[in-house]
């Protein structure tokens, strides 16, 4: 922030995202392709170059090799500001090991803070679909005097076991106790249905994010997680707070977009976020101009429709070739549909082609599958069943390449 207080950004991009099986078999969970341009990285980046954090490292580990690549040639700040987005693969500086859990990754990667000497560090995950100006997270840190400041949203108290959970003192801002995932949480003051899930997004003043990793190193019985170990530390010590997601506007959302944030961490959730991207009035647009989603959309040729090709309610990306019928999906570059083919309900990854008189339903599949003519997928239970993974709601995915009989 030009003339303000230094801030790192520190994007959290290492976890194997084992639930979104098998979109994760061959690559990190945030190089998912997700919106039929994007990937899952690109939403929490955009999200911290749009308010103005431009010094972010993204840290991986497992199956990086395209995330990596994602990131170096899509990310290209201006090095003349002394702006960057830089992928910190696992270095292992501290000894020949992995990275324990999420504390210990920034831990191991220090040297990026005492290179830097921010004042402030942001710490966001990489794999939820959202916008949020961090500016305002930041500013209400920066004015309550916090060590941190966790990014708080309001769930269904059912969900609570898939999150942090945050209760709140009687001041609305204070911490008083962290919860990583509980079984029986409680529900907020006057709202007993619902509790403040943690968003994965942390603000931290640099010094206090420091010393709480330091300890936290030296404690044999911890889990060097930010939820499981640094956010209960600190709301031990008084220090954290909560900010409330609700109170973020960003510029250019629409009424119904407000508060949307998504964790796309199994198969159904990352389709039903596809599904929120392609009604009349998406719950979520990828149209708002004023707090765009960067990508690289490669270079390719504008989307064709022909011999009577027809998409309804649906994204279509460029280099489309659209023969059959195409409706309530998503699909990413390339994507073939031939003739008398009906894709309905799916999401199509890059250069999938559905052959002719074949019918895909409530489906995902990873780029480069071949649908033969005349085959079905989403039509015989039993069968996809067997032959393919299929989600508890229904949801049949195929991953990269994978042979359609």
């Amino acid at each position: 922030m030009r003339g303000g207080p230094s801030v790192l950004g520190i994007v959290l991009a290492g976890g194997e995202g084992k639930r979104l099986m098998p979109l994760t078999a061959d690559r990190a969970k945030p190089a998912v392709t997700f919106g039929g341009t994007y990937r899952l990285v690109d939403f929490v980046l955009s999200n911290l170059v749009n308010g103005d954090i431009l010094r972010n490292c993204v840290l991986t580990q497992y199956k990086s090799h395209s995330l990596d690549r994602h990131v170096t040639t899509t990310w290209r700040m201006s090095s003349l500001l002394g702006n960057y987005v830089t992928p910190v693969p696992a270095q292992q500086r501290l000894g020949p090991r992995w990275y324990l859990g999420s504390a210990d990754a920034i831990l191991q990667s220090l040297n990026l803070v005492h290179d830097e000497q921010p004042d402030y560090i942001a710490v966001f995950g990489a794999d939820h679909v959202y916008r949020m100006d961090p500016r305002q997270m930041l500013q209400r840190h920066i004015e309550s005097g916090a060590g941190v400041t966790v990014a708080g949203i309001r769930v269904p108290r059912g969900q609570a076991s898939s999150f942090g959970v945050i209760t709140p003192a009687s001041d609305g801002a204070r911490i008083e106790r962290f919860l990583e995932k509980p079984a029986d949480p409680p529900g907020l003051p006057g709202d007993p249905g619902r509790v403040f899930a943690s968003m994965g997004n942390y603000v931290f003043t640099a010094k206090v994010l420091v010393d709480a990793l330091h300890r936290d190193a030296e404690d044999e019985g911890s889990v060097h997680d930010m939820g499981g170990s640094i956010v209960p530390m600190l709301t031990e010590s008084g220090v954290a707070q909560v900010y409330d997601f609700d109170d973020n506007h960003v510029p250019g959302e629409t009424p119904h977009e407000h508060g949307y944030w998504r964790d796309v961490g199994t198969l159904d959730t990352y389709y039903d976020a596809h599904m929120d991207l392609i009604s009349e009035q998406p719950q979520f647009s990828l149209h708002n101009r004023r707090w765009p989603v960067y990508t690289h959309p490669g270079q390719l040729p504008p989307a064709r429709f022909v011999a009577g090709g027809i998409a309804g309610e649906s994204i279509v990306s460029a280099g489309c070739l659209i023969r059959g019928q195409v409706t309530r999906s998503v699909l990413s570059p390339g994507v073939v549909v031939e003739e008398g083919a009906v894709v309905q309900g799916s999401v199509l990854h890059d250069n999938v082609r559905v052959g002719r008189g074949a019918v895909v339903r409530g489906a995902i599949l990873d780029k480069n599958v071949d649908v033969p003519p005349g085959a079905t997928i989403g039509v015989n239970p039993g069968r996809d069943q067997q032959l393919y993974t299929v989600s508890k709601n229904g949801v049949i995915a195929l991953g990269k390449g994978q042979v359609v009989s």
